[in-house]
């Protein structure tokens, strides 16, 4: 059916329809519409009678066509079984009727992930984080009328999936928007956040997005300190693509004083669904059928917890920079080298030798597909789909990327297609939710009117970066591009796995050395060479030894980037293990060797036998060190200078301070004259 979709209903104002029967039974009936028309209540009311009579739209069983000779004046052609008094009552009485609402049929995928968080619900399942902060005055009544405007503009926003084993969607007319406000000083940031994630939302009710603001004025404009703002979604009905987008409709809607222009949306959500049930699935079939699927290859379950953990790190501006020219180079987008980052990480987990496949899902936009306006769409479109790929430590990085560029390529043509699909035309029970998940998460370009027209209100906001997303798999990787770089965050069950900062220091380690290392005849082997010295799971316990006989090791973390740029030697302390020093040279970004220092020296013999291996080391020293190893660091240093070396740098940093930031003093300490 084609409507008037810009024009909208005045409440209470009447409209009059006329029914011509038509001259023979099998002629279908004829509504002539006079007066105002909303497009909402008219679908809404052809939704209803096409359930009563059982032909529902999706199996092509609507034959309705609407006309639009001017304004107020429509001519509606029905299916000839249609019950053309009762839609003249329910566009007539519509408030007798009770509520109208628009029913559709999920896609497959909805129906996937609506089915898993009933049948396992938890905190957070299903859903997702992004938070920006806000810098300059904030009006909090314009604020949530901004958000009112862009919920009646667009109709996912106002949908949910009804109760029951086979939920349609329900999309109501009119849904306020869930904005909670908290003062400054009201609440603890990290405490919020991880409260709203233990919340969750649930998908059968109406507003699949929520909105947090920790600070702004209520009633002033003006905002003394930054303003955070958590938006908190359901992968149900919305992916972070499609708030990404809403995100840029709400700054549309506050830089108008709280109401955006024009009618609702289409294609809407309605539109997507369809268009994917007419889609004739003989081609995707044969497609899975004949791929190589092996079951996801897992990560080790080292975790005893419960709930969802979430730990995040990033490539600086310059490495993902070098990132991107790098894989350009080798004609692969850097999806496809974290895709192979991330092979080669489980093929080194599985202790794997020779040539073995390793299976993982990744996810696809769901926007490939032919249908006018789905760029602007908001929607649940990106899909985790499986891929298999053969690790070949023979094989040169180049190839290897290329083979992984290629299954994307191929993924891509049947992106519309859900994992539980494919698992109904392979036999394979455990495609889809099982291993790992990967999601490199593009975002819609800003609207370039968008930044320049806030600047004059004073305002300026900052990037969306994603705090943490809850799936069915174990381990969800998700890479984003934000102001500072690309950033990656590994949101896991604690219950499966516990070593996922390990994990995410060797897949930061990976992807930042593949440009600096890997050339045409590089070995996928070479490349897990670099993780030689870096054990993914826990080694088991050494013998104990008393602290009199215990010997120190000296252990490369990371090779020098040139010869003579100088050695980061990390103290190692009982307490402190060895994941915390593997963070540390895992973002660092320094041309310097780092080497850990595995026992104190705190005795003389032990100190003499520090000094030996010390002695091998390329270049100037600097000594690094977590709280509680600084008396170590700096005895051992003292030694250096009695022994006639240039004096050692001492850095010495809290127990719970941040990787990133020790590895950016450390780097500081290096570049210091001498």
């Amino acid at each position: 059916m084609t409507a008037d979709h810009s024009s909208h209903a005045v409440p209470d104002e009447p409209i009059t329809v006329v029914v011509d029967l038509g001259g023979t039974p099998d002629e279908a009936p004829v509504l002539e519409l006079r007066g105002p028309l909303d497009a909402r209540r008219l679908q809404a009311a052809l939704d209803r009678i096409d359930r009563i009579a059982a032909r529902p739209p999706e199996a092509g069983g609507r034959h309705h066509s609407l006309q639009r000779h001017g304004p107020g004046h429509h001519t509606l052609r029905l299916s000839a079984d249609a019950p053309a008094g009762l839609l003249a009552d329910l566009l007539t009485h519509a408030s007798s009727a009770g509520p109208l609402v628009r029913r559709i049929e999920p896609s497959p995928l909805q129906r996937e992930l609506i089915a898993d968080a009933d049948a396992r619900s938890g905190a957070g399942r299903h859903c997702e984080q992004l938070a920006f902060v806000w810098h300059g005055p904030f009006d909090h009544e314009r604020f949530t009328a901004a958000w009112a405007s862009v919920f009646a503009h667009e109709t996912v926003l106002r949908a949910a999936f009804e109760e029951g084993p086979e939920p349609h969607i329900v999309l109501h007319e009119r849904v306020v928007p869930e904005v909670v406000r908290l003062p400054h000083g009201g609440a603890d940031w990290s405490a919020l956040v991880e409260a709203d994630r233990r919340r969750g939302l649930d998908p059968h009710r109406p507003g699949p997005l929520r909105i947090t603001v920790l600070g702004g004025a209520a009633h002033s404009l003006e905002a003394a300190e930054p303003t955070r703002v958590l938006l908190t979604f359901h992968h149900g009905l919305l992916d972070s693509y499609s708030v990404r987008l809403l995100l840029h409709e709400f700054y549309r809607a506050y830089l108008a004083d709280g109401t955006l222009p024009g009618g609702e949306r289409r294609p809407d959500i309605g539109d997507y669904t369809h268009w994917v049930a007419a889609q004739d699935t003989a081609a995707a079939r044969e497609f899975w059928r004949g791929c190589p699927l092996t079951p996801a290859t897992a990560l080790p379950v080292t975790g005893t917890g419960s709930g969802t953990g979430h730990t995040r790190a990033r490539l600086t501006p310059r490495q993902a920079d070098r990132l991107v020219a790098w894989a350009a180079n080798w004609g692969v987008p850097e999806s496809s080298v974290l895709h192979a980052v991330w092979a080669m990480l489980l093929y080194r987990a599985a202790e794997a030798t020779g040539p073995t496949a390793v299976g993982f899902s990744s996810t696809v936009s769901g926007r490939g597909i032919l249908l006018d306006g789905i760029e602007r769409l908001p929607a649940a479109l990106r899909n985790p789909l499986p891929m298999t790929v053969e690790v070949d430590p023979h094989a040169t990085v180049p190839a290897f990327l290329a083979r992984l560029r290629d299954q994307a390529i191929d993924l891509a043509a049947y992106e519309w297609v859900s994992a539980g699909q494919i698992r109904s035309w392979t036999g394979q029970p455990d495609v889809g939710h099982t291993g790992s998940l990967l999601v490199f998460d593009h975002h819609p370009s800003t609207p370039e009117a968008i930044a320049p027209h806030l600047a004059e209100h004073g305002i300026h906001v900052g990037f969306p970066e994603t705090l943490g997303v809850g799936t069915a798999f174990p381990v969800t990787l998700v890479a984003h591009h934000d102001d500072e770089g690309l950033a990656l965050t590994v949101s896991y069950d604690r219950g499966h796995f516990a070593d996922a900062d390990e994990v995410l220091a060797h897949t930061v380690l990976l992807l930042r050395e593949l440009p600096c290392a890997a050339g045409e005849t590089t070995t996928v082997g070479e490349m897990l060479g670099l993780l030689a010295d870096i054990r993914l799971t826990a080694p088991s316990a050494p013998p104990r030894t008393t602290a009199a006989h215990a010997e120190p090791s000296l252990d490369v973390l990371r090779s020098a980037r040139r010869p003579g740029a100088g050695t980061v030697c990390l103290i190692g302390k009982p307490g402190t293990s060895r994941l915390a020093h593997a963070r540390v040279a895992a973002v660092y970004d320094g041309p310097e060797a780092l080497v850990l220092l595995g026992q104190s020296p705190e005795t003389g013999a032990g100190r003499d036998a520090a000094l030996r291996m010390l002695d091998a080391v390329d270049g100037p020293l600097v000594f690094g060190a977590f709280s509680g190893g600084g008396v170590a660091a700096y005895e051992l240093a003292q030694a250096v200078v009695a022994r006639g070396g240039m004096p050692p740098v001492v850095v010495l940093t809290a127990a719970a301070a941040s990787a990133v930031e020790f590895a950016r003093t450390l780097a500081a300490a290096a570049r210091r004259p001498r």
